[in-house]
């Protein structure tokens, strides 16, 4: 059984009391969180759950660990750089 585009949806909006009880800047990101995640649309819909959540908040694990993944390779390549400069 594969979640319907009503489920997640659905699910997704249920987090909307959660997003209200969140300080305003704490809202927009959790927000702007939960909405980078129709990226990952069909494989929360793929996910053979009886509970939604458990695809939306992998989806969103994902979305962080690629964000981690980036900076870090980001600070590598800087660190580099910077080394680079002092050798010359």
């Amino acid at each position: 059984m594969t979640l319907s585009d009503a489920e997640i949806t659905d699910e997704m909006d249920s987090w909307q009391r959660f997003a209200d009880a969140l300080r305003a800047d704490d809202k927009a990101l959790f927000k702007e969180m939960l909405g980078l995640s129709y990226e990952y649309f069909p494989a929360i819909q793929a996910r053979d759950s009886p509970f939604p959540a458990e695809a939306l908040l992998m989806s969103l694990v994902l979305m962080q660990h690629k964000t981690i993944v980036w900076l870090a390779a980001e600070v590598e390549r800087l660190k580099a750089a910077k080394d680079a400069r002092l050798d010359t």
